[in-house]
């Protein structure tokens, strides 16, 4: 199964400062670079456990008595690492986002690049896909999906263009939506919007932004003192809900203070942000929207 490099590779793995006894997590295995990596810094009695709710990604499991890959969503984390007799590990790695394979399966949906049926399930067994999405979606549900996380101005129109036009006949395929959509995508602005509008239904479709935030609230209960989050988003609103996270133990408003004006939180920062060079991204264009933050389980 053919999948790209990893981003960051290096620098992720090394965020997880790994000890060779350890037991660690990847949560989003895809094409197994990362995982690959990990389990060359692990000694003989070193665990890995990846996860990855995509089918395909199966097909890449490493033949390793250290690793198990769990075919599931990352948001059931701490369930699935019960079940498997894990309470606490030493890190956990996250590379969100869409993988190269996915993007480059036409049938899967996912790029812009192809015309393929409306689709854009992570996981092939779900029922939601962005046909039902884009046909069955009143148009305050689309609006929203388009202002929030497709960050569109223009969402309020772009949901009521696709309202009127579904009512002679169902959109199936994703030439048929660039041309229902066509006024709202000047010539040189056509990528990046219809960019923005495949995003937007992708998230809805694989609730990433709620899935994100059930992964989130369990780190700090899986991770034992010292513990490593090593973690890549794509976009802003991923990074900034990591971000507040890790600086608040939160995704909205403000920790409680103690009487001396302390904040308690579960984990801290570790080094700055990290982008890729310039060199990643002319080998791999799919690392130029990449941000790498690294926090640690007080």
């Amino acid at each position: 199964m053919e999948y790209h490099n990893p981003v960051l590779l290096k620098e992720t793995v090394d965020g997880l400062n790994i000890k060779e006894d350890g037991t660690y997590v990847d949560v989003t295995f895809g094409g197994g670079g990362h995982s690959r990596e990990i389990l060359n810094r692990l000694g003989k009695q070193g665990r890995l456990i990846a996860f990855d709710q995509d089918q395909d990604a199966l097909l890449n499991k490493i033949d390793d008595s250290r690793f198990t890959l769990i075919n599931e969503n990352f948001r059931y984390v701490k369930r699935f690492l019960r079940f498997h007799g894990v309470k606490k590990v030493d890190g956990i790695l996250a590379d969100f986002g869409v993988s190269s394979h996915q993007f480059d399966k036409p049938e899967r949906g996912f790029s812009i690049r192809f015309d393929a049926n409306l689709d854009m399930r992570m996981n092939q067994e779900d029922e939601l896909s962005a046909f039902h999405v884009v046909n069955d979606y009143d148009e305050e549900q689309l609006k929203k999906m388009f202002y929030e996380y497709g960050e569109l101005r223009q969402a309020p129109a772009i949901a009521r263009t696709i309202v009127a036009a579904r009512q002679e006949d169902n959109i199936k395929t994703s030439e048929q939506l660039k041309t229902v959509l066509k006024k709202y995508l000047p010539p040189r602005k056509e990528n990046k919007i219809l960019a923005q509008i495949y995003q937007a239904i992708r998230i809805e479709v694989n609730q990433e932004i709620e899935a994100l935030k059930e992964f989130l609230t369990q780190v700090p209960e899986l991770l034992d003192k010292g513990g490593r989050l090593s973690f890549i988003s794509y976009h802003s609103l991923e990074d900034r809900l990591v971000k507040r996270f890790i600086r608040n133990g939160m995704f909205e408003g403000e920790p409680e203070k103690d009487v001396f004006g302390n904040v308690e939180v579960p984990l801290k920062k570790i080094g700055k942000l990290i982008i890729p060079t310039q060199e990643e991204i002319a080998i791999n264009n799919r690392a130029r929207s990449a941000k790498l933050r690294v926090a640690e389980k007080l």
